[in-house]
């Protein structure tokens, strides 16, 4: 009911996943969404390490979104750095969130550069 009330008022919607939270659990919702975030660590503090079970939601986001045509974006938030921003890219991640990482960057423009894989 939040969705579509929210979407009948012209607002963009979007739900968060926490490591621990099944993909299953939101299923329902896909189709309804603009967003979902893939947190790839726990929410609370910066510079977790990355969690490699993010990647499998994100391929399965992904592989959902392209076999029924929805629109969402999906984000991945936690843990993103040179290593791991390539492989949320290969699984289909939109958006990358990356903080600790890349506000410790001797060069923040590179850094952004290969977030964003140029």
């Amino acid at each position: 009911a939040t969705l579509a009330a929210s979407a009948d008022r012209g607002l963009r919607t979007g739900i968060s996943l926490n490591p621990d939270t099944p993909l299953d659990l939101i299923r329902p919702y896909l189709s309804d969404l603009d967003l979902v975030l893939v947190m790839s660590v726990q929410p609370g503090f910066g510079g977790q390490s990355f969690r490699d079970e993010a990647l499998a939601k994100i391929r399965a986001l992904y592989e959902s979104r392209s076999a029924n045509g929805w629109k969402y974006a999906i984000s991945v938030d936690g843990g993103v750095n040179d290593v791991t921003a390539p492989a949320c890219r290969e699984a289909g991640a939109d958006i990358l969130v990356s903080g600790s990482w890349l506000v410790r960057a001797a060069d923040r423009k590179a850094a952004t550069s290969v977030l964003r894989g140029s």
